[in-house]
């Protein structure tokens, strides 16, 4: 894990499979995006494990880490670099105890109940949010910034702001304390992802 220093890490893709997503992927770390998360939620096990397999040697290949969604099994047999997990997932405590300690582990949180629970887990890193409502979380209010201060407050580990983030509010969240940020849509929707991606990349410095 410590060869990709998490710390250091800014502009998190997090996508689920899309068309040419080979293409996509690479497309947006030449833009600037530094880590990569497969989250699929409903294509089968097949689909998911091909669609793992074809990105992980680009994400290598350019050495950015590439995250796999809950699916510990998929992230081995993919050969990903860690796997990231949310509230009602496998706990950390035993994700961590398959993964080993080399692969990265990353946790969702959505409160400050959540994330002082989270700093006691063995985890690499843990996301934030979402501070705004979105259609990748449905039915989840957003956190709100007050969420996004007290992380900046009070966590000692490196953390990735998630929800709606875009170019036009990237400074008002830097200037809450976000120095990372979790991408979807903006990407994923982007007619030209490399240009968004460059766009994003300028926003977060």
């Amino acid at each position: 894990m410590d060869e990709f220093d998490i710390d250091k890490r800014s502009l998190y893709l997090c996508t689920p499979i899309v068309p040419n997503l080979e293409v996509f992927v690479e497309s947006v770390i030449l833009g600037g995006v530094d880590i990569v998360q497969l989250r699929e939620k409903s294509a089968s096990d097949r689909e998911i494990l091909k669609a793992a397999q074809g990105i992980q040697p680009i994400c290598k290949k350019h050495s950015v880490p590439f995250i796999i969604n809950d699916r510990v099994d998929i992230a081995l047999m993919s050969e990903a670099d860690g796997v990231h997990v949310g509230q009602e997932d496998l706990p950390a405590t035993d994700v961590r105890q398959i993964i080993g300690r080399k692969r990265i582990l990353g946790l969702s949180t959505h409160s400050k109940v959540e994330l002082d629970e989270a700093v006691g887990c063995p985890v690499d890193y843990v996301s934030v949010g979402p501070i705004e409502p979105t259609p990748t979380k449905p039915g989840r209010p957003g956190t709100g910034k007050k969420y996004l201060k007290y992380a900046s407050e009070v966590c000692p580990i490196p953390f990735f702001v998630t929800g709606g983030v875009q170019p036009e509010n990237v400074t008002d969240l830097k200037q809450l304390g976000a120095t990372r940020f979790v991408v979807v849509r903006y990407l994923v929707q982007a007619e030209d992802p490399f240009i968004a991606a460059q766009s994003l990349r300028r926003a977060i410095g």
